[in-house]
């Protein structure tokens, strides 16, 4: 072996030894831990934490990252940050708990739009996470006493502002495992403008007369996946947004997500918008149980807050005493048009279109009303495919302005026909 080789092996070895220290410094990294407590958290229910939480979020930043710890304990706090490549834990028996003080609650741009900051939130962060078999819970009575005391309470951009319970602005790789999410005073997990998010085997919880306590909220968000999660809310059990009431544009659509083995309770359902001015696209749900639920599958806007919204699939979907088992309508808050509403208006940037539409092996019983596929004169609901699909309630199906097609398909009514055609009806059966 020649000298110049024997260097050429010392250096190849010196190269594979610093491969090894760098791998090693990687699952250093991986495994950091920092624990609230070692920054002066009580975990008693009554100390506010909020500065011991924030300062271990802080520190294992510092260090390019790690698992932020809450051990078994009742942690009170004021609102937290998030960074990149941090993970919150909440073992069992841990609770972070939000605090009834409203003045913890910061005012906040959020959404564009007149807010208060959430209780958890990350903006322009990746590689995030929140897991364990712990509890995050908003105490959310307060502000619901709030809201229930003025009209335009749930409406974004209110003068009477509620804090979210969780925010991802603008995040990349968002994990949600594990947990549950109790008692926001609004709207309880959302991502916006969010991209690569897993949602997957959490509870959340809130009484069924909580107002606009949705549990999971995708807005303007992209590669989601909703899995195993337990709904029981006051509001939707999910609601996929993209854009707020009268938006001036610049909205960005909700797209590629995919919502799998889930059970819904209380709850306005598995709703697309009604909010939706940048659009919706490419959205399947497959293996989804309602109980009770006000509603079932539902896609909803009006000419003030719509844009193109198309391949959706639902697919092996099954309702027990649903109150509207089907709602596709371009006339919210109404499911069927009040008189006037159809007659025809100029089409706008913020119209509905609602298109390519499947439903399969979907079956619905004991509904107040079978279901409505009501589109706008201007815009009717186009494409919608019908296959093996069993509703009854005691009303029927109303369809007007759209056209469906459907093999396989019952529907039965305690009073009247199964299948209410309205104007602009067409509908083709086998």
């Amino acid at each position: 072996m020649t000298r110049q080789t024997r260097s050429l092996d010392h250096l190849i070895s010196i190269a594979a030894a610093l491969a090894v220290l760098a791998a090693s410094a990687g699952f250093a990294h991986v495994a950091r831990t920092c624990n609230p407590r070692e920054f002066g958290a009580k975990g008693d229910g009554t100390t506010k934490d909020t500065l011991a939480i924030q300062s271990a979020i802080d520190a294992c930043a510092a260090q390019g990252g790690g698992t932020v710890r809450l051990t078994a304990g009742t942690y009170l706090s004021a609102p937290i940050v998030l960074k990149s490549n941090i993970t919150l834990q909440l073992d069992k028996n841990a609770t972070l708990l939000g605090s009834p003080d409203h003045a913890d609650y910061p005012s906040k741009t959020e959404f564009r739009l007149p807010a208060v900051q959430s209780l958890v939130s990350a903006t322009n962060a990746e590689n995030i996470a929140i897991t364990g078999d712990g509890v995050i819970d908003g105490q959310g009575e307060s502000w619901w006493a709030m809201a229930r005391s003025f009209h335009g309470a749930g409406i974004m951009g209110n003068p009477h502002p509620r804090p979210r319970l969780i925010v991802f602005d603008h995040c990349k790789h968002i994990r949600v495992e594990g947990i549950t999410i109790q008692n926001s005073p609004f709207w309880q997990l959302v991502p916006y403008y969010c991209d690569d998010v897993v949602i997957r085997n959490i509870r959340v919880l809130a009484p069924p007369r909580s107002p606009n306590t949705d549990a999971v909220d995708p807005f303007s968000s992209s590669n989601v996946v909703i899995d195993h999660l337990y709904a029981d809310v006051g509001d939707d059990n999910i609601a996929i947004k993209s854009g707020a009431i009268n938006s001036p544009g610049g909205d960005e659509p909700s797209q590629n997500i995919k919502i799998t083995d889930c059970t819904f309770l209380h709850g306005h359902g598995l709703s697309i918008g009604s909010e939706i001015a940048g659009g919706a696209h490419n959205i399947t749900a497959e293996r989804i149980h309602f109980d009770g639920t006000d509603n079932g599958i539902r896609v909803k806007a009006a000419r003030d807050r719509g844009n193109d919204v198309s391949n959706l699939v639902y697919r092996d979907i099954d309702m027990k005493d649903v109150k509207n088992p089907l709602v596709i309508s371009e006339y919210y808050p109404r499911i069927l048009p009040e008189e006037g509403a159809m007659t025809p208006q100029p089409v706008t940037r913020l119209t509905p279109h609602f298109h390519d539409i499947t439903l399969e092996n979907v079956t619905a019983t004991g509904g107040a009303m079978a279901g409505a596929i009501v589109g706008l004169p201007e815009a009717p609901v186009d494409n919608v495919m019908l296959k093996n699909v069993n509703l009854s309630g005691s009303t029927g199906l109303s369809i007007g302005y759209a056209n469906v097609t459907g093999t396989n398909v019952t529907v039965h009514a305690d009073q009247g026909e199964g299948i209410l055609k309205m104007a602009g009806a067409n509908v083709t059966l086998k």
